[in-house]
């Protein structure tokens, strides 16, 4: 997000030694992947009935989820997107990308239906 925008609604001081200070917290730094304790979990709800693959427990930058989330897409050859800090892989793909995740270096397991 720019600058400006952060600043939007806020009320300025003429005092020359003002500290601005915003409300964003530092971003998480990203874990190893051996470090990481990921879920697997299959979910179909709110999703008109289509079932998703969903990765939860990812610790670590928006950047690293997202490429993270492309390359389980990519060799499962499906869509998806990551949101809230949840990777969302279209179709029933678990066993797969445990395997992928596996083979990456990543601890995870299966969890929920």
């Amino acid at each position: 997000m720019s600058d400006w925008k952060q600043r939007l609604g806020m009320v300025y001081s003429t005092n020359p030694d003002f500290e601005y200070q915003t409300d964003t917290e530092p971003e998480a730094e990203t874990l190893p992947p051996e470090k990481q304790n990921l879920k697997v979990w299959l979910d179909r709800k709110q999703r008109g009935g289509k079932v998703v693959t969903l990765i939860k427990g990812f610790v670590g930058t928006d950047e690293d989820a997202t490429a993270l989330g492309r390359m389980l897409k990519n060799r499962c050859g499906v869509g998806g997107s990551v949101k809230d800090g949840e990777i969302i892989v279209q179709g029933d793909h678990r066993d797969r990308v445990i395997e992928l995740l596996t083979a990456a270096g990543y601890k995870c397991k299966k969890a929920g239906g």
